[in-house]
């Protein structure tokens, strides 16, 4: 017996992720060493006491409750943490919601503001996450495209006014996934005009809120004045703290946004295991250490894949910030021709540019997921790649 899946199912392809997949599958079964540096999941541990407090709450029997909406203790700790360090006030019973991860809440919020056919406008290349809550929702994707020669930040000047009137929100990540790229106060300022003109949803991805180099501090979207009126920020500790699994995240600012958001939610979900719940409000609330332990084991990978790429004689820009750099193809490739041939002739495995959105073309995205030594070796195998392989640079030739 078979089942057809339902339409909307169409939009969840992932004919680019599901190749690379086989293709490496099959290259480890052969017993061929492979560098994946496709995916962006830490590698590195939650800090030592995060961890003792999640083992040690297991073991209270009181602590296998349902828990709806967020413990107090939670949402005082994230409320706690933006005022210090984003100098943000937040009222942690109406504008603090915790989230099974961000990804949980950037699929489903779609879903409560936007109809059928209304628009989204969603960065290209972007998350695909963004694009999997727009299909959900049945409503319409309108690409706002991040161009080098832009920083990577979308013009909203060259939004058509027609397309704007229509938007009921707009998806922003900033530092961002693919794009490691900042955006400053003042772009902020202008989006929050924008929003206030055309009465749009500001959606802001902080995920990589505290992997940023250089000394620099990412902006939070909520530090512009009148943001909250438009607008949210999702944040997580996935990244930040090493606690990717453990599936907790949270959305800050409007409070109208986050009530409407939560009657959707208690029609999904019953929120997170407890004793995650205590061992992320001990990370926020104690993490500093851990988060500039993180930063500078990212920077130093980050140098480690540019000196090795350099030297290998392809020059890459180095990214500002988050666990991934945004990498300009030599002249000639195609993303695809060169995620296939690279994984194929030089066993490391990279994210095509093109996976994220037709911007994306021209670039591949490269994860800092592995060692220094491994990401120099990784980088020794493209440079003799493209030295071998240069003239080979369509698809159809992997």
């Amino acid at each position: 017996m078979s089942f057809e899946t339902a339409q909307r199912m169409q939009a969840f392809e992932t004919l680019v992720f599901s190749e690379l997949a086989k293709r490496k599958k099959d290259k480890i079964a052969r017993g061929e060493d492979v560098i994946d540096l496709s995916i962006g999941s830490p590698d590195l541990p939650p800090a030592p006491e995060v961890i003792a407090c999640l083992t040690r709450n297991i073991q209270d029997p009181a602590q296998y409750g349902y828990t709806l909406t967020g413990t107090d203790e939670f949402l005082e700790a994230v409320a706690v943490y933006y005022r210090k360090r984003f100098g943000v006030a937040l009222d942690p019973q109406t504008e603090v919601m915790m989230t099974m991860g961000s990804q949980d809440g950037l699929v489903h919020l779609p879903m409560v503001f936007a109809n059928p056919g209304d628009i989204i406008l969603v960065p290209d290349p972007g998350y695909t996450a963004y694009e999997t809550g727009v299909h959900m929702a049945e409503a319409a994707l309108y690409p706002l495209p991040l161009k080098k020669e832009n920083g990577f930040l979308p013009d909203l000047e060259a939004i058509p006014q027609e397309v704007a009137k229509r938007a009921k929100m707009m998806i922003l990540n900033f530092p961002g996934n693919p794009v490691p790229a900042l955006a400053s106060r003042t772009f902020f300022e202008q989006v929050v005009q924008f929003a206030k003109q055309y009465n749009i949803l500001v959606v802001h991805d902080f995920a990589y809120s505290e992997l940023v180099f250089g000394g620099q501090k990412a902006t939070s979207f909520l530090e512009v004045e009148g943001a909250k009126e438009v607008g949210v920020e999702f944040n997580s500790l996935s990244k930040s703290f090493n606690m990717a699994g453990c599936r907790i995240g949270y959305l800050v600012g409007n409070p109208e946004v986050l009530a409407a958001f939560g009657r959707l939610k208690s029609n999904l979900d019953y929120g997170v295991f407890l004793p995650i719940q205590k061992a992320a409000a001990l990370a926020l609330r104690e993490g500093r250490e851990l988060l500039a332990r993180n930063v500078k084991a990212y920077e130093a990978r980050r140098d480690a894949l540019v000196k090795g790429l350099a030297e290998a004689g392809w020059d890459i820009d180095p990214p500002q910030a988050t666990m991934f750099a945004w990498a300009e193809l030599p002249e000639g490739w195609t993303s695809r021709a060169f995620a296939y041939g690279l994984l194929e002739h030089a066993g490391v495995v990279v994210t095509p540019g093109d996976a994220f959105g037709k911007h994306g073309e021209g670039f591949v995205r490269i994860a800092l997921v592995q060692s220094e030594s491994r990401l120099s070796e990784a980088a020794r195998r493209i440079g003799d790649f493209l030295r071998v392989y240069d003239k080979m640079k369509t698809e159809q030739t992997y």
